[in-house]
């Protein structure tokens, strides 16, 4: 089972262009889909641990995923299977890259790559919009959050703090609502 999953995460690694994001689809459709090794649920619940885990996000992603399949055998080869590509290609493409650097095939393909890792990277955020259950209260977070981000510059570490603290204080204030509504049900 470890040989399999660092295969799928080695084929992740090699075939996705534009990082972490761009692979979440194609994790989604290895990890649940295909090999049923996670839920749909579970998936989520480890995409967002993995966000707020400093370091490389795909690298965060295979090894809580491997660790949930295999304890910390699990999340050492996710790891180094999902990295190893990476860690070849652009190893051989430091070796070659000055003398290719000004070829205008090389630039043209870039360029033509770009819209699709855009794509790649749109695509399961609007995935994660259908999932994260917004409504008619909270539509606007994800909105006025990307846009201090964008206009403003605020960093996003302080948006996922005031985000953390907001609904930490927004789910004290359910659960006392829900408390007082009990007390006065019962009088």
């Amino acid at each position: 089972m470890l040989f399999k999953f660092f295969m799928v995460c080695n084929k992740i690694g090699a075939f996705t262009l534009g990082g972490g994001f761009a692979m979440i689809p194609i994790m989604e459709r290895e990890f649940v889909d295909k090999y049923h090794w996670l839920d749909k649920q579970e998936f989520v619940d480890i995409l967002l641990v993995a966000q707020t885990t400093p370091g490389i996000f795909a690298v965060d992603m295979a090894s809580h995923i491997g660790y949930k399949l295999k304890g910390v055998r699990g999340g050492i080869v996710g790891a180094i299977g999902i990295a190893l590509p990476s860690i070849i290609a652009i190893t051989v493409i430091a070796m070659f890259f000055q003398n290719f650097k000004d070829n205008i095939w090389v630039e043209k393909f870039f360029k033509g790559v770009r819209p699709a890792v855009v794509a790649l990277i749109a695509a399961p955020c609007f995935r994660l919009a259908q999932k994260a259950n917004l409504n008619r209260y909270t539509f606007w977070i994800p909105i006025v959050s990307c846009l201090l981000i964008w206009l403003l510059g605020v960093s996003p570490i302080l948006i996922i703090l005031a985000a953390g603290v907001g609904g930490f204080l927004y789910g004290r204030y359910e659960t006392r609502r829900g408390t007082d509504n009990q007390k006065e049900d019962r009088r």
